[in-house]
């Protein structure tokens, strides 16, 4: 439709393409609620007033609110391929996100980057991304992929790519290292995400001076408060694994309003299903005295403000007419979703869009270990007797750590996984050049008592990840990764109890996402007989690797102490 036939219609010389009438409009720009047609000319917005429309529809009071937009999200995380993710999240009222495709780039490096950019084509939602910056995200991790800045260059003139991506390696950039320089410099203006867990004072004042300017990671309102402070825009996170809206909420005031957006960040499959998408979010903002308003800005006008999103954010003439239509503002329930003019969902159902029929899209093995046997996880002791060992403590709901120090006896001339202490070994084997490398260590908080669990889901680099209480339950439970091509699974007595393949670089499913539900409900199920404690206990081993959060983590290479951004040995006496 050309500009004259939009400007007719906004004047009311012509009718609509479609015109809603009888809603409560949600305005994210005045803060208030207040009643209004919305005429819509093809996929944009005319006008605000009242208008006639070749095709009317009665909203009966129902809320009207801009499309919710996802600030950060990696759409890898919720296990499923991206035409699917969109297919889940619409349903919630998400009608845009800015994905950072780092998890399939630390495996498939930019063909990881081009597969999602060309599978996001024909969704019902607006798939942008960043350019991942953090890929590996440290040195202390072997990955499939690595990306310098001459890789991500030509990703940047894509009109789907906003910007750079989380900028993990936060000691890298504090100390002027050249290939993060080298990335920063790409963005001529353009956002730059952060990723700085715990950075104050002057290394965060040099984070900041380098150009970025969210943060994702923020767990507590001191540390919010002076990223805040100093310019950054705050994302609060609701994720799967990590939950930090209770105790960043109380620092959202009218007069920081702006300063805050919503965000998913790692958000699986059975939550986005049962909670929700940033829907979830908003309605816990509400519940715990958010102006529902605000929270909505928070989840749409302001993440489109800060990425450039010019067209999106709001409900005004010129924008896009991506609507999320609520029936219950407080509980943030949605009865339908305009896409650019598009109805896509309605009655419970995201709704089929006309798309050209194309081939399947094809993407090479990533599963590649070099020959494991089980004496592979047998960590020897140095001697007789009992040895100090760090230990790498897990948190529910947390992506970082903690860490002790345990004493354990030798026995046989190994050190052995202690159920009765909740002590279990601990593994990461390389999964991308068949290296043949394998971290070992021990974990504690699982609570299995027999068993093993493992994952080609490690982030970032993402090597198996296999805890258990014994060498050969671990070895069966890695060599079966490797014969679904990637995935979770459960070992008990040489037996798996349950599996849940995920060929996509070993990180996604080709089901449908109540498929792949069922087969995660099979998977928990199963964890039962290993008496394990963790709610979300594959999202947990997921994190483990991830060597720049939390205070201990396990690589391929080994042991990293993350405070001091160096690996260690094992035995605590050889500090």
């Amino acid at each position: 439709m050309n500009l004259k036939t939009r400007i007719d219609i906004a004047a009311g010389r012509r009718p609509a393409d479609l015109v809603l009438k009888n809603g409560r409009i949600v305005n994210v720009l005045s803060c208030e609620i207040h009643e209004g047609d919305i005429a819509i000319a093809d996929d944009r917005i005319a006008g605000i007033g009242e208008y006639e429309g070749e095709e009317t529809v009665d909203l009966a009071g129902q809320y009207v609110c801009p499309g919710f937009i996802d600030a950060h999200v990696h759409i890898e995380s919720s296990m499923l391929s991206v035409p699917e993710f969109a297919k889940v999240v619409v349903a919630h009222g998400t009608t845009a996100v800015i994905a950072d495709p780092h998890e399939i780039a630390n495996v498939m490096g930019a063909e990881g980057i081009r597969f999602m950019l060309s599978s996001s084509k024909y969704c019902p939602i607006f798939v942008y991304f960043m350019a991942s910056a953090s890929v590996p995200a440290s040195p202390f991790e072997s990955t499939g992929g690595e990306l310098r800045a001459l890789d991500l260059h030509p990703f940047l003139s894509d009109r789907w790519v906003l910007g750079l991506a989380e900028m993990m390696n936060y000691h890298g950039v504090v100390e002027g290292d050249p290939e993060c320089l080298d990335k920063l410099l790409l963005t001529d203006n353009r956002p730059i995400d952060g990723h700085a867990p715990g950075l104050s004072g002057h290394a965060l004042c040099a984070y900041v001076t380098a150009g970025i300017s969210t943060d994702h990671e923020c767990t507590t309102i001191e540390e919010a408060r002076e990223k805040l402070r100093l310019g950054m825009s705050i994302m609060i996170r609701e994720g799967s694994q990590a939950r930090n809206l209770d105790a960043l909420l109380p620092l959202v005031q009218p007069d920081t309003l702006d300063r805050f957006m919503f965000v998913t960040d790692d958000k699986d499959v059975d939550d986005l299903l049962v909670e929700g998408s940033i829907d979830h979010i908003i309605r816990r903002a509400i519940a715990a005295g958010m102006n529902p308003v605000h929270a909505i800005k928070l989840a749409t006008i302001n993440p489109a403000r800060h990425f450039g999103l010019d067209h999106l954010g709001a409900v005004t003439p010129h924008r896009y007419a991506t609507l999320t239509i609520l029936d219950d503002l407080e509980q943030c329930r949605v009865s339908r979703v305009y896409q650019a003019g598009r109805l896509v969902f309605a009655d419970g159902q995201t709704l089929d869009i006309d798309a050209p029929v194309r081939r399947p899209q094809i993407l090479r093995g990533s599963i590649n270990v070099h020959w494991i046997e089980p004496e592979h996880f047998a960590i020897p002791a140095p001697g007789a007797g009992e040895f100090d060992v760090h230990v790498i403590e897990v948190m529910e709901d947390r992506i970082n750590t903690g860490r002790s120090i345990e004493r354990i006896r030798a026995d046989g001339g190994q050190l052995h996984a202690d159920p009765k202490r909740d002590l279990c070994k601990l593994a990461v084997v390389e999964r991308h050049l068949a290296s043949g490398n394998i971290g070992l260590g021990f974990v504690r908080g699982f609570g299995i008592s027999t068993g093993a669990v493992a994952s080609s889901v490690g982030h970032d680099s993402h090597n198996l990840v296999i805890a258990g209480t014994n060498d050969h339950d671990m070895y069966t439970a890695a060599v079966h990764i490797v014969k679904i091509r990637g995935g979770f699974c459960i070992v008990k007595n040489g037996k798996v109890l349950a599996d849940v393949p995920l060929p996509i670089a070993g990180l996604m499913s080709t089901v449908d996402a109540e498929m792949l539900s069922a087969q995660l409900r099979a998977l928990h199920e199963a964890a039962q007989a290993l008496d394990g404690k963790l709610r979300r206990p594959f999202m947990a081993l997921s994190f483990l690797s991830l060597s720049v959060i939390g205070e201990l983590k396990l690589t391929d290479q080994g042991l990293v102490d993350v405070d001091k951004f160096e690996l260690i040995d094992l035995l605590a006496s050889k500090d």
